[in-house]
């Protein structure tokens, strides 16, 4: 079922046209990635989509009736309501509903019996809704996507007001999950979360209800989360089945085969229009008949456009010399601000050739830590110990060592002084710094120019040891994927601090987790690590009676728990069921006394006589629920102590 069409939409800010023949469709339950590079119109087209802009032309359709719900990357809270308060406006209508089913209960407890069926059927209608509303569980669910954010329960009374950006953006999209719209506009959804939260959010996600069109950088989530990806390029949009990685197979494919139909068209118009010329050099009547026949035929021909691609930055790394088989030895490192301790205890050793992805929570220290190997702060404790011959380049993700008053080309000519312009403006070239570019001050440039510029220099560094602090933030994803080439073929070194999973799968051979009280390695990529943790998990969770076991004892006695823990659930769940009779019950049995004490029923015999007949049905149900509860209490207890 198609949800949305987009037809023809084209946008302009003033001369720039960002949006030129846009066409889209997107079925239902689809989750849909939308990539490009930067700048290519990929969050005009969601604000035009939640009605934050208006397209220049062309026409959009969406399915009667859908509700769409747009995540904002500036999100403003009124007022001083706390985080929680502000999630629990989400159920408002909830609680609505369940003001109307109170009325009507008090309402139903004084009816007649035509009225009670009437308002029967309206309370059953009401009920349905409440509970598809996650009436009886919105505590939960509330609780459960602020848990699943990174939420900690301090915070649930803070006001949200004194949230950070980051923070808020979070807030942002736990209000829109719990809204569950039955179309979904994300904006960069990863931003801001940590390796839990972003886990949470792919598996939510993965299981969402509704449909998903989503703008993001992350592709790891594009790879976990989507089944299709859309690409803006050069204003117009192409449409792949898949996730992330699917799709980078099919543009190659795709870009393949049109180069190749234009070859071959080019090829063939050049043969034509030779034909056509040596014809012409006859200069007899009949030649030049048959020229201007072949030339009337070309020119009906449909002539193909040469396939574009967006400029892609095309490096590679290289080492100027060879290192010893060590490189670097981290010893007892520790550092502090102030009465705050990042990290003590770092024991770190590089071998030559090795791909170390630094990992760790947010503000653990992992960017001081390299600050501290390139001497741009002091270790409390501990000490560095260098190989023969390591040459250190440094990423620097904040790009603090640019000077904001120089022109590009100065910046990098300056640290360069023995290259010829010619040989900097080709190396600058290469990151897509071409004619006047080269002359705009470092501080008019983007986060992903800055990198660039940064990217530029440690490339004609040569040096064998990178440490790489972010280096895939603020570049677009074809610039990545360039990086990541890039780094595949270095011989040297790398040390890198990343949060993009996609690139530590890429590069990485091992990974340190950087803590409190130390390092912890494992070897292997993101996914390697990952499968780690679970293992570790799954043996820290296991029974400490398992450990002498052999394998099929263990799996026999483990079944046997298993089996004893369903038992559980079931007496727990039978338990409460009769407690729930119970309630029911004598809530019936109220409502029947009511009716039996209305001057129409007890004026009336046949309504009384059927009135008591059903009383007493109520009462030995009532018993009988008792009778059941007891049972099910007495065999629980037994099953506990057992």
């Amino acid at each position: 079922m198609i949800v949305l069409t987009i037809q023809n939409l084209h946008k302009a800010f003033g001369g720039n046209v960002v949006l030129k023949d846009v066409s889209l469709t997107l079925q239902d339950h689809q989750r849909m990635g939308l990539v490009g590079v930067n700048g290519c119109g990929k969050t005009t087209l969601l604000n035009i989509l939640a009605g934050r802009e208006h397209a220049d032309g062309g026409s959009i359709s969406l399915m009667k009736g859908m509700r769409v719900g747009y995540m904002e990357q500036q999100y403003q809270v009124q007022g001083d309501s706390t985080v929680f308060e502000e999630l629990k406006q989400v159920f408002e209508p909830v609680f609505a509903m369940e003001e109307k089913l109170r009325a009507l209960e008090k309402e139903m407890s004084a009816a007649s019996e035509i009225e009670l069926k009437r308002m029967g059927e309206t309370y059953a209608r009401l009920s349905d809704a409440f509970e598809k509303a996650d009436g009886y569980a919105w505590k939960s669910s509330i609780q459960g996507v602020l848990a699943g954010l990174g939420f900690t329960k301090e915070q649930y009374d803070q006001p949200a007001r004194l949230l950070s950006g980051g923070e808020l953006t979070r807030l942002c999209l736990a209000k829109l999950l719990l809204q569950k719209p039955d179309l979904l506009l994300l904006d960069e959804p990863t931003n801001h979360l940590d390796l839990s939260a972003l886990d949470w959010l792919e598996h939510y996600l993965s299981e969402y209800k509704g449909t998903l069109l989503v703008v993001s950088h992350d592709r790891y989530f594009l790879d976990h989360v989507c089944t299709h990806i859309s690409e803006l390029l050069l204003g117009t949009l192409e449409q792949y089945t898949g996730n992330y990685s699917s799709y980078m197979t099919q543009r190659a494919e795709r870009f393949e085969i049109r180069m190749r139909a234009w070859e071959q068209q080019q090829k063939m118009i050049a043969r034509e229009e030779a034909i056509i010329a040596r014809y012409k050099s006859f200069n007899r009547e009949k030649s030049i008949k048959a020229a201007e026949s072949r030339e009337k035929r070309l020119e009906k021909v449909e002539r193909l456009e040469r396939p574009e691609d967006e400029h892609q930055v095309r490096f590679r790394f290289e080492a100027k010399r060879r290192t010893g088989d060590d490189v670097m030895f981290i010893r007892d490192y520790s550092k502090s601000f102030g009465d705050r301790t990042l990290f003590q205890n770092v024991n770190l050793t590089l071998r030559a050739g090795d791909r170390v992805a630094l990992l760790g929570p947010n503000g653990i220290g992992k960017s001081t830590l390299l600050k501290c190997l390139m001497g741009e702060e002091t270790p409390d404790t501990g000490s560095v110990r260098w190989g023969a011959n390591v040459d250190t380049g440094y990423y620097d993700q904040k790009q603090e060592g640019l000077h904001p008053e120089k022109t590009v080309l100065d910046e990098v000519w300056d640290a360069f002084p023995r290259l010829e312009e010619s040989q900097v403006r080709g190396a600058l070239g290469l990151f897509l710094f071409t004619g006047e570019d080269v002359f705009m001050p470092i501080h008019t440039l983007s986060g992903g120019e800055k990198g660039r510029v940064a990217l530029t220099k440690l490339m004609l560094h040569k040096d064998n040891l990178l440490l790489l602090d972010e280096p895939t933030n603020h570049l677009d994803m074809d610039s990545r994927e360039v990086l990541e080439d890039a780094l595949e073929s270095f011989e040297g070194t790398i040390l890198a601090v990343s949060h993009d999973r996609y690139f530590i799968n890429r590069f990485a051979t091992r990974v340190a987790v950087l803590t409190e009280n130390g390092i912890k390695e494992y070897l292997g990529n993101f996914d390697d690590y990952m499968a780690k943790l679970q293992w570790e998990q799954a043996q820290a969770n296991q029974d400490p009676r398992f450990a002498e076991m052999t394998r099929t004892e263990a799996g026999k006695e483990k079944r046997k728990i298993r089996l004893a823990k369903e038992q559980l659930k079931a007496l727990k769940e039978a338990a409460r069921q009769a407690e729930k009779t119970i309630t029911d019950t004598e809530e019936a049995i109220e409502r029947q006394e009511a009716l039996m004490a209305s001057p129409e029923v007890y004026t009336n015999p046949d309504k009384a006589a059927a009135a008591a007949k059903e009383y007493q049905r109520l009462k030995d149900a009532l018993a009988q629920a008792y009778t059941d509860w007891e049972e099910a209490e007495e065999a629980l207890a037994e099953a506990t102590e057992g």
